[in-house]
């Protein structure tokens, strides 16, 4: 159903407008995260309360697929959905304080514009019907989603209506992309290899973090749900559904696990001591334990705080009874793997860090940086960069960013990890032309359009974080990351 209309959305530009604003409350700009309180509250949005049930329904209707919903408990694609999710409620509201709507008119006005539903060059009911069919969704459910995406359009129209772009952003965006650039380069990969780590700076770096070095050994133990256990009835039914949510709202509640299992008779699977390899003490595997299962129940973030899994449409009550840390020795390979790649992480951002100030200085003409090179016995190399795809050596992104750099000066260019690392000295850049009322123009003119409508709307973000205080908590989301 979704998919049809989102299909259907296109034609209105909604996707291009919603995807702009995507209100960043989960990670900062919102209240203080509380922990307490109804557990069938997820968030709240001043005095309004975004319920469990409502915020999985809409997780449901995104079709997420296997692999994103096997590995929710690990990533933290629920902390995305629902900072998403919160900032179109926020929208709403403000919605409803401006007070856009959208009269029947307007709507059957937009309906019988779309040549999705046009037959011999004019609107038709029955290509209309067939949609409704083909796609799985009633008329008024259909409609409702057009009238909510259609005050969404209107909503951030508001806000960026009437920007001309002068010819002068235009041409500045293509140019950003279409050049010729002449450069000198030096690899610093042999400048950091210079410093390889010591022995003495691994074992003071291992003492100083030695609670960081550990292997963890939890206890675990878990029952299976039946509906033989809790109903008397072989089949997962109505009544095994009910029971199922009262044993939940008992254990959020605060019924503990032995409590549960007691009243209902389950029975306890336990394991004393296991890793997250799913080995014992001894390095042996524990076996008849699913691995997808076992992640969950391991996963769980508390101790002592029972939670139900739904795991291959089984059901499981399960806990963290103990977590046992055991520290690794400095020889462990793992250890030393560990120990000089962050030593050799930290000497980059040293060796970086002084490249940038001597920059910031102004240190690196045409002459010192080639001094830069011989005194480090490194190689400068000449370079022509014609297109973003030329990737032999650099990167579509780091491109992009050599094609921004001045000609005559000099630019320390990274990737995020650290693993490239280039000192460009850009000679010469030769600008293409972009020729006006070409498809390119249109191109870079909606670039440069949007670059513009992304700042008007980082601003009304900004101004939204301070109207609105956002709550979550944290345990519910936890609950619902580990209950798929």
């Amino acid at each position: 159903m979704l998919t049809a209309i989102g299909k259907f959305s296109k034609s209105f530009l909604i996707k291009l407008f919603v995807g702009i604003i995507i209100l960043p409350f989960v990670f900062w700009g919102m209240g203080d995260v509380f922990r307490g309180g109804n557990q069938n509250v997820i968030a709240s949005i001043d005095s309004e309360k975004v319920s469990t049930q409502e915020f999985v329904n809409y997780i449901q209707r995104l079709n997420l697929n296997e692999d994103q919903l096997k590995n929710l408990s690990k990533t933290d694609l629920i902390e995305k959905i629902l900072s998403e999710y919160i900032g179109k409620k926020v929208m709403t509201l403000e919605i409803e304080k401006l007070g856009i709507t959208i009269n029947d008119n307007a709507l059957r006005k937009i309906i019988k514009n779309d040549q999705q539903f046009f037959k011999d060059g004019k609107f038709s009911r029955t290509e209309y019907e067939k949609f409704l069919v083909t796609a799985g969704v009633n008329a008024p459910q259909f409609e409702e989603n057009i009238v909510e995406q259609e005050k969404r359009r209107q909503f951030l129209s508001s806000l960026s209506g009437g920007i001309v772009v002068p010819q002068m952003l235009v041409e500045k965006e293509y140019q950003k992309e279409n050049q010729t650039k002449t450069i000198k380069y030096i690899d610093l990969d042999k400048y950091y290899s210079k410093n390889k780590p010591s022995n003495e700076n691994m074992k003071e770096l291992y003492e100083r973090n030695k609670d960081v070095f550990f292997s963890e050994f939890k206890k675990i133990q878990y029952a299976e749900i039946t509906p033989a256990k809790i109903t008397g009835s072989k089949e997962y039914g109505e009544s095994f559904f009910k029971q199922l949510d009262i044993i939940e709202n008992n254990v959020l509640d605060g019924q503990s696990f032995d409590e549960t299992v007691q009243n209902d008779n389950l029975e306890i699977i336990l394991i004393e001591k296991i890793n997250s390899k799913k080995e014992d003490e001894n390095k042996t595997k524990i076996k008849n334990l699913p691995d997808d299962l076992f992640k969950k129940i391991y996963n769980l973030s508390s101790i002592k705080s029972p939670e139900i899994i739904n795991f291959n449409n089984k059901f499981y009550i399960a806990e963290i009874s103990n977590i046992e840390k055991k520290n690794r020795s400095f020889n462990d390979p793992q250890v030393q793997e560990a120990l000089i790649a962050q030593l050799n992480f930290k000497n980059k951002i040293e060796k970086n860090n002084s490249i940038l100030k001597d920059l910031s200085m102004g240190a690196f003409n045409k002459e010192k940086y080639e001094k830069f090179a011989l005194d480090n016995q490194l190689d400068v190399k000449d370079y022509q960069i014609k297109d973003l795809k030329q990737n032999e050596i650099f990167s579509e992104g780091i491109i992009k960013r050599i094609f921004l750099a001045k000609d005559g000066e000099t630019e320390l260019i990274t990737n995020n990890t650290l693993t490239k690392n280039f000192l460009i000295f850009a000679v010469k850049s030769d600008y293409k032309k972009i020729e006006k009322g070409s498809n390119e123009y249109e191109q870079y003119e909606a670039k440069a359009r949007l670059n513009l409508i992304n700042r008007i709307y980082q601003s009304h973000d900004s101004n939204l974080n301070e109207k609105y205080k956002v709550e979550l908590n944290q345990r519910t989301i936890d609950r619902v990351k580990n209950s798929f």
